[in-house]
């Protein structure tokens, strides 16, 4: 089954290339570094190396202790992190400066894959969250490197699709890779796909171990007093595309009981920030961008962020998070950033990303289900309203985030024997 897998991956690699030409009329990073794509680049190493995967900014945030705890242990071994997105990559060079090389995930051809081995020569690899990717797993046990899937997780409409391919898939798992899964089921259905029982390990999600930065909440607080001193303030975070719009109903719902309410609005893709700045003009709202470096006024009442990195700086002088990607079927996006900031966490019903996070913060108290700008509207009303509830249900999200904590110590005990 994996030779025709192969040959249909060289069948489509025509549609991937057009796919990233596409793209790169939005963003034109998509049109820099194309090479990577097909294992070429410029970072070339000269000795082994421990290769890490984040295929976007929520794996690349993911992986920021463990690429700090890696580089304490192992201070002579060169790490390569690669990712699949721009804005992926742009995040990680943000977060680990010069102490990695940086490159694009290679295409899963094989050519493609051997060339990104030679140039990296990876001695161990590590993949976060799960991409199942037939040719580099089959390169991985060729040549002999240990493969560990790192908060490895299947989602129940996953899983059906790949037992579809199980041949696939089976022979893909069968090459010693340690799977270090999320949950107990998530392991089941990696055991359901033919991966190695004694080699499946329920670790934790180590999503759950990020650090935020220590000047993250006076940073908050100074943003906040520039732009909204004395006023409510929401933020709807990485919102998509017919998103922006629900949001927007909703805030108009909430100014009529807030008049003074100030959104913070952060679409998840650069590529987006104009079409939603040209929908706030076409929508009749005031607007300052955090680009221009310009400041709210008492009549202002959206801030749209259109930067990078500084998403946990915009939840930390936020009162109530709104995290999209969610009210379309998206996925859902990290909700765990504004809960370890205790903010309360408004959600749209489109969490299966991270159904284990989302139902777990729901049962605690600490995130709600919106499922329209009705409702979305009605909730920040009765936060706003009543700053107890607000305050309860944003610890709750806190200690639910520190309750959690310990997944990465786990990958740690299976990864060191490994290097």
């Amino acid at each position: 089954m994996r030779f025709a897998y192969v040959i249909l991956s060289y069948l489509l690699a025509p549609v991937a290339f057009g796919f990233l030409l596409w793209r790169g009329f939005g963003n034109r990073a998509y049109w820099q570094r194309f090479g990577e794509r097909l294992g070429y680049g410029e970072c070339r190493l000269d000795e082994p190396s421990i290769w890490i995967h984040a295929v976007s900014v929520g794996e690349v945030q993911a992986a920021a202790a463990l690429v700090k705890t890696l580089r304490q242990r192992y201070p002579d071994t060169p790490m390569v992190l690669t990712t699949v997105t721009p804005t992926g990559l742009e995040t990680a060079q943000a977060k680990f400066g010069d102490s990695v090389c940086y490159s694009y995930a290679p295409y899963d051809l094989p050519r493609a894959v051997r060339r990104f081995f030679d140039r990296v020569q990876p001695k161990l690899a590590i993949v976060l969250e799960t991409e199942l990717w037939p040719n580099l797993y089959h390169e991985c046990g060729r040549r002999n490197v240990p493969l560990v899937l790192a908060s490895a997780r299947i989602s129940p409409r996953s899983v059906h699709k790949y037992r579809r391919l199980l041949g696939l898939f089976r022979e893909a798992l069968s090459h010693g890779i340690v799977i270090a899964a999320q949950s107990e089921k998530d392991a089941e259905r990696f055991r359901s796909l033919g991966a190695n029982a004694a080699r499946t390990h329920v670790t934790g999600n180590i999503k759950f171990d990020f650090e935020l930065p220590a000047s993250v909440v006076e940073d908050g607080r100074r943003l906040r007093a520039l732009h909204a001193p004395g006023r409510p303030v929401w933020i709807a975070a990485s919102t998509h595309e017919a998103e922006e719009g629900q949001v927007l109903d909703a805030f108009v719902r909430l100014r009529a009981d807030v008049n003074d309410a100030l959104l913070m609005l952060v679409p998840r893709h650069p590529d987006r920030f104009g079409d939603v700045a040209a929908l706030l003009r076409a929508r009749g709202f005031r607007f300052v961008t955090r680009s221009s470096g310009g400041t709210c006024d008492p009549a202002t009442p959206v801030f749209l962020g259109d930067s990078l990195g500084e998403l946990p700086v915009f939840y930390a002088a936020a009162d109530v998070a709104f995290v999209g990607g969610s009210l379309v079927p998206v996925g859902g996006h990290n909700l765990l950033e504004p809960a370890a900031l205790a903010l309360p966490v408004l959600t749209g019903p489109y969490t299966f990303n991270a159904e284990e996070i989302a139902a777990l913060l729901i049962e605690q108290g600490a995130a709600r289900v919106v499922r329209n700008h009705t409702e979305l509207a009605a909730a920040l009303l009765r936060y706003f309203r009543d700053p107890a509830l607000r305050e309860r249900d944003g610890n709750a999200g806190l200690e639910t985030v520190r309750a959690n904590r310990g997944a990465l110590e786990r990958l740690i005990e299976l990864v060191d024997p490994l290097i």
